[in-house]
C-alpha cells in the first residue's frame, strides 16, 4: 500500500444512540492519481494504521469528470460504540500529526 500524503475532509455522522456511525474521506488529490505510484497497483481499500493496530474499509468510489480522475471518498461504517470510540483514538492522533481540527455541527 501507499502512505497517503493527501489529508482528506473527514465528515462524521453517529446514530443518536450511539450505537453506530459513519465516517466519510475524501480525497481531493490522492497519490494514486500520481503518474509516479500507478505501478503500484489499483486502490482496494482504505487502511488506517496506528500504534493500536488497524482499521480498514473496502468502500472506496472514485470520482471522474471528463475521463480524469477528481477525488477519491472511501467510507467506514463503525457498527458499535466500542468500533466508534477506537476511529476517534484513531483520528485524534492523525489528527494531531496532520494538523486537522474537530468542529462539531
Amino acid at each position: 500500500g501507499l502512505d497517503e500524503k493527501d489529508v482528506p475532509n473527514v465528515k462524521l455522522t453517529r446514530a443518536r444512540d450511539g450505537s453506530s456511525g459513519v465516517a466519510t474521506f475524501k480525497f481531493s488529490n490522492p497519490n494514486c492519481f500520481d503518474i509516479n505510484t500507478q505501478a503500484s497497483g489499483e486502490v482496494t481499500g482504505m487502511f488506517m494504521i496506528d500504534d493500536e493496530g488497524e482499521i480498514s474499509t473496502t468502500e472506496v468510489n472514485a470520482r471522474f469528470a471528463n475521463g480524469k480522475p477528481q477525488d477519491i471518498e472511501s467510507t467506514y461504517v463503525m457498527k458499535s460504540p466500542d468500533e466508534w470510540d477506537r476511529f476517534m483514538r484513531f483520528m485524534e492522533r492523525y489528527g494531531e500529526a496532520n494538523g486537522l481540527g474537530f468542529v462539531k455541527s
